[in-house]
C-alpha cells in the first residue's frame, strides 16, 4: 500500500521542504496587509479558471528562486516581462491539465500516505516521534490551517504520481547504457598548440577615425544607467527587541514549562559485536550464527579487557570492528530497540548477553555513560528572556506594520511619521542603480528596487509602499538624488576602444593563421606548430590547462584515420588540437553505468512528460489571456 511513498520518500521529502518554506517568502507581509489579490481570470483550462491571486502568488515565487540562486544578483526588471510572466502562467495550465488527468485516473493521496509523510517530516519530530505540538505550532507561525497545509501536500503527491506514471513508462535498452558507457570512458590521446592574439598586436594599427565610428555606432556600451540615493525607514522585529519588558515571572514560569524538553538527554558510549544474520536466513543459518554468537560471548566473559581485540578479529560490522567495536556516544532513539534497551539497562563495565536486532546478534559491552544533565535556571535564563523579547517584538511587529503601511501612503511625502512609530530614524543610502549596489544589503531588495524607481516616486517625489525586505523587516523609501543615465564622453573612452580594436583584429589574424596552419596538417604537410605535451582525454575529464572548447572539440574530432587534426577559437585564441590514438576502456566501473542510466532515464521521463502534456493541451480547451499577463497591476 505504502509503495509509493517510500519509492518516493525523498522526493516527496524536498516536497515538503518547498510546501513548508514561511509564507512570508512567497506572499510576502504587504499581501496580508493589503488583503485579498484580484480574482480576475488568466487562463482557462478545460473550463477550470486560473485567477489572478495564483499567478500573482507563482510569479513571486518564481521570482524569490531566481533571485536565491543568483545570490540576489539579477536585475529585478530581468524577473518581470512578459516572457516570464508568459512562463509562469504556462506552469499554471500545466499543473491543472495534470491535476485533472489524476482526477480522471482517480489518482488520490491516501490519509495513510499523508500520514506517512507528516510523520517522517524532520520539522515535526521531538525524541525521534512526531509532535503534534511542533505541527500546531508549525501551522500557526504559517497563519495556515491543518486543512489548508495537508491539501497542498495533497495536490503535491498527486502530481508526482501522474508524473512517474507517464514518465517512468518509458524503456531503456541496456546494450545502450553499455554502448553508451564504453564511449564516455573511450579515452584520446591529443596535444594542442594555441596562437594568441597577443602575439599579433604588433601587427595591427588603429586610427582615431575607426575608433569614433566604433563609439558613434554602440554608445550603448558606454552607457553609465541611472542612479539614485534614498532616505528610508525600517521597521524590523530585531530593531523592536532592544524595546521589549520581560516580566520576570514569566522567564521562571517558562523555564519550568519547558525544563524537561530542554534537558540535555542522557547518552552512552559501547562497544559490540555483531554476527549478521539475513532476515531469510534459513533455520540452520541462523543456528550457527547463535553457535558463533555464543562462542564469543564465553570469551569475552572470560577475557574482558580482550574485547576490542575480540572485536576487531570476528566482528561483522565494518564501521565498528576497525576501531574495536567502538560505537561513540549515541542516544537512546539512536539505535534500533532491542540494542537501546539492551545498553541503557547496563552499567559501565558490563558485557550483556547476546541481542538479538534486525541487523544480527549483538554482543554489547558499555564503555561510558553521560548522565542527563537539567538545565539549571541561571544557565538557561539569559536564552529565555531573548525569546520571550522577541516573541513579544513579533507581537508589536504584527500591530505595528499596518499602520507603517498606512501611514508610508497616507503621509506620503515624508518619512518622519513613520520613522517615529518604528522607533527608528530616517537612513540614508549610497548611490546605487536598479541593479543594486546599495551600501546597506538590504536594499538590494528586487521588490524594493522596483518600487524605488516606479515614476511615482522618481517624479512625484512620494514614499514608496512599505516593502518586506527580509522576514519581520519592512522598508519605505523615498527620493533624495537622482543622477539620469549619461554616456561617457569619446575623449575619456577612446583609448578603451582602440584597445578593444587592436584585440579584435589581432584574435582574427591568429584565427586567419591557425586555420592555414590547420589546412597544412591536414593535407599531411609540415606547420610551424609547437605541441604541447599528450593527454589523456575523455568526457569526464576535468583538466587544469584545457579549456571546456577545447575538451569538446578533441571529443568531436573523426579519428577513424590518425593523426587527426582541428582547430578551435576560444577566449585565448586560436587553437590547433592533434589527436594521435584512442584508448579503450579495459571495464565499465558498474556504479558509473548505473549513474548513467539513472541520468538518461531521467532524460527520457522529462522527455515523456513533455510529450504528455503536449498532447493533453492539444486535446483540450486551454486559453492563456495575454493581455491579463502583460498588465502589471498597480499598488
Amino acid at each position: 500500500m505504502f509503495d509509493f511513498v517510500y519509492k518516493h520518500k525523498r522526493a516527496l521529502q524536498l516536497l515538503l521542504a518547498l510546501v513548508i518554506i514561511p509564507p512570508f517568502a512567497f506572499f510576502g507581509v504587504d499581501s496580508y496587509l493589503r488583503g485579498g489579490e484580484s480574482t480576475a481570470t488568466i487562463a482557462t483550462v478545460n473550463g477550470q479558471a486560473v485567477n489572478q491571486q495564483e499567478f500573482n502568488v507563482a510569479l513571486r515565487e518564481r521570482q524569490e528562486m531566481m533571485q536565491n540562486m543568483s545570490g540576489g544578483k539579477i536585475d529585478p526588471a530581468m524577473m518581470d516581462n512578459p516572457e516570464m510572466r508568459f512562463a509562469v502562467a504556462e506552469s499554471l495550465v500545466n499543473q491543472q491539465l495534470l491535476l485533472q488527468q489524476a482526477n480522471r485516473a482517480r489518482m488520490v493521496a491516501t490519509d495513510q500516505q499523508l500520514q506517512i509523510i507528516l510523520g517522517q517530516a524532520p520539522a515535526f519530530q521531538a525524541e525521534g516521534k512526531f509532535s503534534m505540538e511542533l505541527y500546531e505550532g508549525f501551522l500557526k507561525t504559517r497563519n495556515k490551517t491543518a486543512a489548508d497545509f495537508e491539501r497542498d501536500l495533497r495536490r503535491d503527491l498527486v502530481l508526482r504520481q501522474v508524473n512517474d506514471a507517464y514518465g517512468e513508462s518509458n524503456f531503456l535498452p541496456r546494450t545502450v547504457v553499455q554502448q553508451l558507457s564504453r564511449l564516455m570512458e573511450t579515452q584520446r590521446e591529443a596535444s594542442t598548440f594555441t596562437l594568441q592574439p597577443s602575439n599579433f598586436e604588433s601587427k595591427v594599427t588603429v586610427d582615431g577615425g575607426a575608433s569614433k565610428k566604433y563609439y558613434d555606432s554602440r554608445q550603448d556600451e558606454f552607457r553609465i544607467p541611472e542612479q539614485i540615493r534614498i532616505e528610508y525607514v525600517m521597521l524590523s522585529i530585531d530593531a523592536l527587541i532592544p524595546n521589549q519588558k520581560v516580566d520576570p515571572e514569566d522567564v521562571k514560569k517558562t523555564f519550568d514549562d519547558q525544563a524537561k524538553r530542554i534537558q540535555v538527554q542522557e547518552q552512552r558510549q559501547a562497544s559490540h559485536i555483531l554476527i549478521a544474520v539475513d532476515g531469510k536466513a534459513s533455520a540452520e543459518e541462523k543456528q550457527k550464527a547463535r553457535a558463533k554468537a555464543d562462542d564469543l560471548l564465553k570469551q569475552v566473559k572470560a577475557k574482558p579487557a580482550a574485547f576490542a581485540d575480540i572485536a576487531k578479529a570476528n566482528s561483522q560490522d565494518p564501521g565498528s570492528a576497525v576501531n574495536g567495536g567502538d560505537l561513540g556516544n549515541f542516544k537512546r532513539a539512536d539505535m534500533v530497540k532491542p540494542f537501546s534497551d539492551a545498553a541503557f539497562g547496563m552499567k559501565v563495565g558490563d558485557i550483556s548477553g547476546v541481542v538479538e536486532s534486525d541487523f544480527g546478534l549483538h554482543i554489547i559491552k558499555l564503555t561510558a555513560i553521560s548522565e542527563t544533565k537539567a538545565p539549571t535556571f541561571e544557565t538557561t535564563r539569559g536564552q529565555i528572556e531573548t525569546d520571550l523579547k522577541r516573541a513579544s517584538a513579533t507581537k508589536e511587529f504584527s500591530a505595528l506594520a499596518e499602520q507603517f503601511s498606512n501611514t508610508v501612503f497616507e503621509q506620503s511625502d515624508s518619512l518622519k511619521s513613520a520613522a517615529e512609530l518604528a522607533k527608528t530614524t530616517v537612513l540614508q543610502s549610497g548611490w546605487f542603480g536598479r541593479s543594486g549596489g546599495a551600501n546597506d544589503p538590504r536594499l538590494n531588495n528586487p521588490k524594493l528596487i522596483q518600487a524605488i524607481f516606479l515614476d511615482d516616486v522618481l517624479k512625484n517625489k512620494r514614499n514608496t509602499e512599505a516593502i518586506e525586505v527580509a522576514p519581520g523587516t519592512l522598508v519605505s523609501a523615498r527620493l533624495l538624488e537622482l543622477k539620469p543615465t549619461v554616456v561617457r564622453p569619446f575623449d575619456d573612452v577612446k583609448g578603451e576602444i582602440a584597445a578593444r580594436l587592436i584585440r579584435s583584429q589581432a584574435a582574427q589574424l591568429a584565427g586567419q593563421e591557425g586555420r592555414a596552419a590547420l589546412e597544412k596538417l591536414r593535407q599531411g604537410k609540415e606547420a610551424e606548430v609547437t605541441w604541447g605535451a599528450s593527454q589523456l582525454v575523455n568526457f569526464s575529464s576535468q583538466i587544469k590547462d584545457l579549456s571546456d572548447d577545447v575538451r569538446k572539440q578533441i571529443l568531436r574530432i573523426d579519428v577513424t584515420k590518425l593523426p587527426a587534426y582541428s582547430g578551435v577559437e576560444t577566449p585565448l585564441g586560436y587553437t590547433l588540437i592533434r589527436v594521435t590514438r584512442t584508448v579503450d576502456p579495459e571495464k565499465i566501473d558498474p556504479e558509473k553505468e548505473k549513474s548513467l542510466a539513472g541520468a538518461m532515464q531521467q532524460a527520457l521521463a522529462q522527455e515523456q512528460n513533455a510529450a504528455f502534456l503536449a498532447s493533453l493541451k492539444q486535446k483540450g480547451d486551454v486559453k492563456i489571456r495575454k493581455e491579463s499577463l502583460s498588465e502589471k497591476k498597480e499598488k
